[in-house]
């Protein structure tokens, strides 16, 4: 079984918008939620998806997915106190989902739109055959690593330097487990599942994703989001998936 974990959880603070969450903004009149989940319910081996859903919003979501027809979704939950907390959730929901199958798991921020069904499969792919799958980037700039004083460290080799993005994928099981065990040890606060599993000592295998996989957080986000898509329609640079 191969589920995707969908964030929607946060406020979107950077986003400065006063109406709505950022997941439910719209452009092209269609939320950018609705916009992400699109790609997973289209796609031919996802089986099913859950939401983590910021608390307030799951009426108004609902609505969204009998409107544009997302019949995928099996459980919609609300997150938690930190990020990490949240996905916990969502993993215990895909569990209710997918029973004692053996379930690949998709953990994708709802914020970010801009993926395609070529990564989808590669993610799951790379899950079967390694065990994870961390989408990343090519790092285009120099990377430096500070000090706590803003003493540069020192500064990565950039051909060894990647761009940490989603979908982050690994047997439900796995990370479940993980999620489990910082629990119990009082660890709230990872940043990412990859973090948390490089730090169980898992080990991670990359899956290359395109280049405008974007996390729409702030207002100058929202406005690359467009631009793309203009571009996608026009077919004058990305061309059709």
């Amino acid at each position: 079984m191969n589920t995707a974990l969908i964030f929607a959880g946060g406020v979107g603070s950077r986003m400065h918008s006063k109406e709505r969450p950022k997941q439910f903004l719209e452009m092209y009149n269609k939320p950018i939620i609705i916009h992400t989940l699109e790609h997973f319910e289209n796609h031919p081996d996802i089986d099913a998806i859950v939401v983590v859903c910021v608390e307030g919003w799951i009426d108004y979501l609902q609505n969204l997915l009998y409107k544009f027809r997302i019949e995928k979704v099996k459980k919609i939950v609300t997150g938690g106190a930190t990020g990490q907390l949240s996905i916990y959730n969502g993993l215990v929901a895909a569990k209710e989902v997918s029973g004692e199958e053996d379930t690949v798991i998709l953990i994708h921020d709802g914020v970010r739109p801009l993926i395609n069904a070529k990564l989808i499969s590669d993610n799951i792919e790379s899950v079967k055959k390694n065990g994870s799958a961390i989408t990343t980037a090519v790092v285009k700039e120099t990377i430096l690593v500070v000090k706590e004083d803003s003493a540069i460290d020192y500064v990565p080799s950039r051909a060894n330097s990647r761009i940490a993005k989603a979908p982050q994928s690994f047997w439900l099981d796995d990370i479940l487990s993980a999620h489990e065990k910082a629990l119990n040890e009082g660890k709230n606060d990872f940043i990412d599942s990859c973090s948390m599993m490089q730090y169980f000592g898992k080990s991670l295998y990359l899956v290359d994703g395109p280049e405008e996989n974007i996390k729409i957080t702030t207002p100058q986000d929202f406005y690359s989001m467009r631009a793309i898509l203009e571009a996608k329609e026009n077919a004058q640079i990305y061309g059709v998936e």
